[in-house]
């Protein structure tokens, strides 16, 4: 068994390259059983670029509000509790409403491929 305290697990900043606004990402669990688990922060408003998994994604909402997006799919809101799964390849972006704070549990597997900025308010 192997206990990480909180205070010891890495913060880092999300990159200007990959979203905008205010972005914490901690990282749960790397290549855990061929998986990407993170808690991911977003501050008013603030999101991810578009960009798409090589393998499945699972986004559980954990606090706030939730707002997501696919090339072919409207912006859809998310509440607390609620999941979304985006099926490998599918260009997407989510992040957090205008006005609000969100945070979700990342689960994906490989690194994803990052293009331009979602669009903004």
């Amino acid at each position: 068994m192997e206990i990480i305290r909180g205070a010891d697990l890495a913060r880092q900043r999300g990159g200007a390259d990959r979203f905008a606004g205010d972005v914490t990402l901690t990282r749960l669990a790397a290549r855990l059983a061929d998986a990407n688990v993170a808690l991911v922060r977003f501050v008013d408003g603030a999101r991810t670029h578009w960009h798409e998994h090589p393998a499945e994604q699972i986004l559980y909402v954990l606090e706030g509000e939730c707002r997501v997006a696919t090339a072919t799919a409207a912006e859809a809101r998310l509440q607390a509790g609620d999941l979304v799964r985006l099926p490998a390849g599918e260009r997407h972006w989510h992040g957090a409403a205008p006005g609000a704070t969100m945070a979700h549990l990342s689960i994906t597997g490989g690194e994803a491929t990052w293009y331009e900025p979602a669009p903004g308010e």
